[in-house]
């Protein structure tokens, strides 16, 4: 008898990928397999490729960004999820080992041993699928995973239990937007997209976007998703502009997701006395980035950092999607083969074309 198998994209080191067949696993009472339908690339997935944090259990299956169907569980794990076979779920990052403090605690995304989703745990043992960039994923009980319609778009499916949620829990549930605020977005990419739609959602008053940006059609879907005013940051003072359109009141919050040293340094002078700046962009290892701590002081600013999503925030980031109120699908501007995979990050990274795109998918079932 033929064993069923999978193909998947596999790192084995720094800035090396192929395609991998393994056999799916045999599963049990407590897990189940996914049959991937498409898988978004993550910006933290091209540092990972290009170790910008450093090596990781090499060989790796990337892919945290994950929508597909349920096509074996056992009834432990479907009566725990209320799911069914052939129903279709997206699946978080971060499940957690369950016996860490932090995930006693509840802080799942803070596991000590950090079982994440293409990002930490090896493919080298079975049962090998431990990232999205693969026809199938491996769902051990633990998984975090949240059954959707079958009539969300793809695109926008991919985005809901990363991008969506995660600016969800980072700007309402920690930063605590809220109504009449005003809104600072450092990025016009697709976290900052994202993070346009929810500070409006919020209530925000007023939701400003930066970027450096060469073409206007970013900024024309930004406003789409929310945001009242943006500022290119080549061409026009930042800290003037937002002084003007907020007559001198400076922004309540300010958020960087562009991952650029820069734009951190710079959000301390967009915030208002008292105000709050968020940083959820990863900046490398080996990056330093100088604060100023004597404006910080005076100012008496707020500094939060944020990592991820949790539960509490992907259940309204589907309610938000279902709605269909912006065009979440729009931010999906390139999708490739599984064997391409290794372009795919490389055109994320902004290393093939001199059009950036906003964001890049994997259809694993794509024809080769």
């Amino acid at each position: 008898m033929m064993k069923e198998t999978s193909l998947s994209a596999v790192l084995e080191g720094k800035r090396k990928m192929v395609i991998r067949e393994f056999e799916l696993p045999i599963i049990k009472d407590d897990d189940a397999l996914l049959r991937m339908e498409l898988v978004g690339v993550c910006g933290s997935d091209v540092s990972i490729y290009n170790e910008k944090f450093g090596p990781r259990p090499y060989p790796l299956i990337l892919g945290h960004e994950i929508v597909g169907y349920i096509i074996k569980a056992g009834e432990k794990f479907l009566k725990k999820n209320n799911i069914n076979i052939g129903d279709r779920v997206i699946v978080e990052l971060s499940f957690g080992c369950g016996d860490c403090i932090n995930c006693i605690n509840g802080r799942y995304i803070a596991c000590e041993k950090k079982y994440y989703y293409g990002s930490r745990i090896s493919c080298a043992e079975p049962p090998f699928l431990w990232g999205g960039y693969g026809q199938y994923l491996y769902l051990p009980y633990r998984a975090m995973v949240h059954k959707i319609s079958k009539e969300m778009p793809r695109e926008t499916a991919v985005l809901v239990c990363a991008v969506i949620a995660n600016a969800i829990r980072w700007l309402r549930q920690v930063g605590n937007v809220s109504i009449g605020d005003f809104v600072v977005i450092e990025g016009a990419g697709q976290q900052g997209l994202a993070a346009a739609a929810i500070a409006k959602e919020a209530g925000a008053s007023l939701v400003i976007v930066t970027d450096l940006i060469k073409t206007k059609e970013r900024f024309e879907l930004a406003k789409r998703m929310g945001a009242d005013v943006c500022i290119n940051v080549e061409k026009q003072d930042v800290v003037e502009e937002i002084k003007k359109v907020t007559n001198g009141h400076m922004a309540d919050i300010v958020m960087d997701v562009t991952g650029n040293p820069v734009a951190a340094k710079r959000s301390y002078k967009l915030v208002r006395h008292g105000g709050t700046v968020i940083l959820p962009g990863l900046y490398g290892s080996e990056e330093e980035i100088p604060i100023a701590l004597d404006e910080v002081i005076r100012k008496e600013v707020k500094i939060l950092g944020v990592f991820s999503h949790d539960n509490k925030a992907v259940v309204p980031a589907i309610r938000l999607a279902e709605k269909g109120n912006y065009p979440w699908e729009k931010i999906i501007t390139d999708v490739y083969k599984l064997n391409d995979a290794e372009k795919a990050l490389q055109f994320a990274g902004g290393e093939l074309e001199a059009k950036k795109p906003i964001k890049v998918a994997i259809d694993p079932w794509l024809s080769y």
